[in-house]
Order: structure tokens, then sequence, then C-alpha cells
């Protein structure tokens, strides 16, 4: 492959694959070993501490009710898993797995546990909830994991090429939604999906979340982005299979970012990230940020 070599969009990305015959994350790594000066082992290693670290976060949210700070969030997963244990959910175990593994990820954030921002820390839980859940099921060997986070981190960093991902930004819809964008990509390369297909599942989960507000409950990362993240988990299941049926998106990934960059600067600055409007400034959360702050 050609030295520093310089991939700033989709298009350029599936022209490199298709000029080498080489899988998103064959390319990725190559070039971050590049850029890093390491060998392409040290890159996967580094990626493989990440891929611990979410297992670490599921396993310890999952055992824990410890409740946040503000009091408002902590003991949802521990109340999902006794609910599955009495009636299973109609989609299956899969599907409780996912939804366990992401609120015991995103609960761990709000006690301050160890988390792995993919590609925030609000919205931590997507790619782990889907990614490990999924590999547990269908017994997908570590290398494989690996080679589907490498694939949803080099969809993260071209798409924060043209938007910051950051919800002061561009809203939710650059957390939550490039999360489920990323896990779409990784669960469709777990699934053997061709370069293609992975970057119509990315196009599929993003289009379909533009304009996503960042409008937090008592400005913090609890009311609604713990319950968000096990949504968007299963907006990205449904994102890969669509697009490992053939399904496509009918504009560009490339033009689909453009859009989101678009209605990020357009939407109002009281629903990124401020709490000045949307759910922030609904009668129970200035309720609750009255009992919040004057108790704290």
């Amino acid at each position: 492959m050609e030295k520093n070599l310089n991939i700033n969009t989709f298009e350029e990305l599936y022209s490199v694959c298709e000029k080498y015959e080489k899988t998103i994350y064959e390319i990725s790594q190559e070039r971050e070993a590049e850029l890093a000066e390491l060998k392409i082992p040290e890159i996967r290693i580094a990626v493989k501490q990440s891929l611990d670290a979410m297992k670490e976060a599921i396993q310890n949210g999952l055992k824990s009710d410890e409740m946040s700070v503000s009091g408002m969030c902590g003991d949802d997963c521990i109340r999902l898993q006794k609910s599955f244990d009495i009636k299973h959910a109609i989609f299956g175990k899969l599907y409780e797995k996912i939804l366990t593994y992401a609120l015991a990820t995103s609960e761990e954030n709000l006690r301050m546990g160890k988390i792995v921002a993919c590609p925030t820390a609000g919205s931590c839980a997507i790619v782990p909830s889907v990614l490990v859940a999924v590999s547990e099921s269908l017994g997908i060997p570590e290398k494989e994991q690996i080679d589907a986070l490498i694939t949803a981190g080099e969809v993260g960093r071209i798409i924060s090429n043209k938007v910051q991902l950051a919800g002061a930004v561009a809203g939710c819809q650059a957390e939550c939604g490039v999360a489920s964008a990323m896990s779409a990509a990784a669960l469709t390369q777990m699934r053997g999906g061709s370069v293609k297909q992975i970057l119509n599942a990315v196009a599929l989960a993003m289009k379909n979340l533009l304009g996503l507000s960042c409008d937090p409950v008592c400005g913090l990362v609890e009311i609604p982005c713990v319950k968000r993240n096990p949504f968007l988990a299963i907006h990205a299941v449904t994102a890969s299979e669509m697009a490992l049926a053939g399904i496509e998106s009918k504009i560009p990934l490339d033009e689909v970012i453009d859009a989101m960059e678009q209605t990020g600067k357009l939407m109002s600055p009281m629903l990124k990230e401020s709490s000045q409007a949307g759910l922030a400034k609904t009668k129970t959360a200035i309720s609750l940020e009255e009992k919040v702050f004057n108790n704290n």
C-alpha cells in the first residue's frame, strides 16, 4: 500500500479497499501503524485493550445497582435482568444481552467507572453491547472481534473529518448517532459483510438518526442518554440486517455525512448539550434539576 495514504471520505476508503482488494480493517490498521510508526500487531494489541475494557465495563455494570450522584439513574440494568429472568424478551436471548449490556455499560459510565468512549462517553455502550453480545452468542473469535472494532473506529474517524463528534457541536446525532453507525459497521464486518455492505449499513443507520437533539436533563449524561444507548444498539442491528440483505442507501454515505453536518449547523444551540430546551426544560425536568442541585 502507498505510504502516507490520505483517506478522508468513504468514497476514498471504498476505492482504496477495491484497489488493494483489502477490507476496511486491513486498510485502517496499516494506515494507523504507518502514522504511529508502529507495527500492525502493536496496533491490534492496543485495540484488544479497548475491547477488554469494554467487556470489563459490561461485567461490572451487570453486577451493580449503585445509583449516580444525582440519584436519577443506576438501577435499570438490574431491573431489566430481573424482568428477563421472569419472562424472556420477545426477540430472544441475544436481544436481551444487547439491551442489558448497553444499560450495564452506560450506567457504569455515570458511576464514573472505566469505559471506552466510542466515540464519546455518552454513547459508550452502543458499540460494546452489540459487539460483545453478538460475539458471545455466535462464538465469534477474538481476532474477528478486533477486526470489527477496528472497522468501527475507521468509520468514526472518517465521520469526524467532517463533523466534530460532540453533542455541543451537532447534537446527539454526532454522539449516539455516530456510535450506532459504528456499531452497524462492526456487526456487518463480524457477520462477513463486504466493504460495500458495511458502508451501506453505516449510511442506513446514520441517515435515520439525523436531527437527534442533545437535551440532557440537569445537564448530566443520564436522562435520556442512558436509555438512548440500548435503543440505538438495536437500531444498529436493524441497519446491519438490511445491508446484509443487499438493501442499499439511495443517498451515498458521504452525502449522508454532509447532511448530518448541515443539520448540526441548523440545529438550535438550545438543543446542543446546553440543556436549555427539549427534555431538559420539561416541567418534570425542571423539578428534578431543583431537587438534584438543592440536595447536592
